[in-house]
């Protein structure tokens, strides 16, 4: 079952990455006159999404070069290397906070994908941007310490002087400013009992294990630490967010890319 799933991940990265942006980041790309071939061999719109993956150009000397959230940092590295065994294509990933990447596209003007946090997160860097693709859903839960000893059953609970709380810091993290926002709707701004901010989301989940923290706003997929569960609670459900593939501007689509999304129906982006 987890192979399967992880080849449709793979499959699903194959064609938003490589079909929109076929780039390399060196010149040992293969020449448009060898893409060519291949394009003719489009498949119909019924066939299947692996027979749409086997279409890609052989990425063998290329390189991607992507930055990602270090929240989602396990299952974009296992698609990634997956995804590098399966086509040849090097996957160079930078893992880190929203802030650090930002400031990271802007200084080094270079790479292929902002994977963020949240779509807010591309903002900053709006003017490196060219277009910005969903690829799933980004879920806010207030985790609390195993057993959760506290009996917290919502957000208004965390007014409670005896109740611990951490999230990530506002300033460079998506998790740390849905935090905020979501403490400033509740109106227990001034009543939350802030033991510490993290700069990454994973950090949020140690904190608790550790015994350090009684709660924290944090994405679902890093709520699978020992001495970490999830609260019942619907409170989050409004500040759920979409993770974006924004391809940059440094990307250069090839024409066998462009080509493989016309042929399916899709009107490029410029």
């Amino acid at each position: 079952m987890k192979q399967k799933k992880l080849f449709s991940l793979v499959m699903i990265l194959g064609l938003i990455l490589t079909l929109l942006c076929s780039c390399g980041s060196n010149d040992s790309a293969k020449p448009a006159a060898d893409t060519a071939e291949q394009t003719e061999a489009v498949p119909s719109e019924t066939e299947s999404v692996q027979t749409e993956a086997e279409t890609k150009s052989d990425l063998s000397g290329q390189t991607l070069m992507i930055y990602c959230g270090a929240g989602m940092q396990k299952p974009f590295q296992e698609i990634a290397d997956a995804f590098q065994q399966e086509t040849g294509c090097t996957m160079n990933v930078t893992y880190a906070n929203a802030a650090q990447i930002q400031t990271q596209i802007k200084e080094s003007q270079e790479g292929d994908y902002f994977i963020a946090g949240s779509e807010e997160e591309t903002k900053p860097v709006a003017d490196f941007v060219k277009t910005s693709t969903p690829l799933v859903k980004h879920i806010p839960v207030l985790a609390v310490a195993e057993g959760n000893p506290k009996g917290i059953k919502s957000l208004s609970d965390l007014a409670s002087s005896d109740i611990v709380t951490v999230i990530g810091d506002p300033q460079s993290t998506p998790i740390g400013k849905i935090a905020v926002k979501a403490f400033e709707d509740y109106k227990i701004s001034d009543s939350v009992n802030l033991g510490a901010t993290t700069t990454t989301a994973p950090q949020l989940a140690t904190v608790i294990s550790v015994g350090e923290a009684d709660a924290a706003i944090i994405w679902k997929e890093n709520c699978n630490a020992d001495g970490v569960e999830i609260c019942d609670t619907t409170d989050m459900d409004a500040y759920i967010k979409t993770v974006p593939a924004a391809r940059l501007t440094f990307c250069t689509a090839s024409d066998a890319a462009n080509s493989i999304w016309q042929a399916y129906g899709y009107e490029l982006a410029q």
